[in-house]
């Protein structure tokens, strides 16, 4: 990766605060590849704002963490001003190279975590991947067209299993509502035969 990505650096270690001016992400808002924008953080320190503010398609990399969550990463694709805290890595592409898609994809599959889980340095309830050993993270570069074709590809099917996780969320709610009805019918002596067989 070190050779194909333009630049790796590491966010801002400044305390970060409960109000402010700036959003700051942090480990937390990385979520199944993408950035969730809640419990956030923010700074009002001008220097830190311009120096770690993030850009379209700049991929963050969770470089600290629990050792089942170390490596996950996400793309950050808001019109949103906002910049990184230091337990993450901006990893900036040359876009005529890769697609920030792909790559995100790529770096969230099963054998690029396996392979950080085999590289991670570990200690007491906590892991780290530091920069060098993402830049010596092997990757397969298909042409950008190809990898374009890849990333839409996903996203569809990405976008299909988001919609088929809240049906069945949707389902298993009204299923427990359900079952409580009944529960409750049953212990106050309503229940109908009609109500058991549901």
């Amino acid at each position: 990766m070190g050779e194909v990505c333009e630049k790796f650096q590491y966010g801002s270690s400044t305390k970060s605060l409960d109000e402010g001016a700036v959003p700051v992400l942090r480990m937390g808002n990385i979520q199944n590849g993408k950035i969730v924008w809640d419990k956030l953080k923010y700074s009002n320190n001008r220097e830190e704002n311009e120096k770690f503010l993030l850009k379209k398609n700049n991929i963050l990399f969770n470089r600290t963490n629990s050792a089942e969550l170390v490596g996950k990463t996400a793309i950050f694709k808001e019109d949103i001003i906002a910049i990184f805290a230091g337990y993450l890595i901006r990893i900036e592409l040359d876009r005529k190279v890769l697609n920030a898609d792909y790559l995100n994809f790529y770096l969230n599959s099963r054998e690029i975590r396996n392979y950080g889980f085999s590289v991670m340095c570990s200690s007491v309830n906590q892991a780290n991947i530091n920069a060098s050993k993402l830049k010596a993270y092997k990757i397969r570069i298909p042409s950008i067209i190809k990898q374009d074709q890849i990333a839409q590809e996903l996203l569809i099917y990405q976008d299909m299993l988001i919609e088929l996780n809240l049906s069945y969320c949707n389902k298993k709610d009204s299923l427990e509502e359900l079952k409580k009805s009944i529960l409750q019918k049953a212990f106050t002596g309503e229940l109908t035969q009609k109500d058991a067989v549901l």
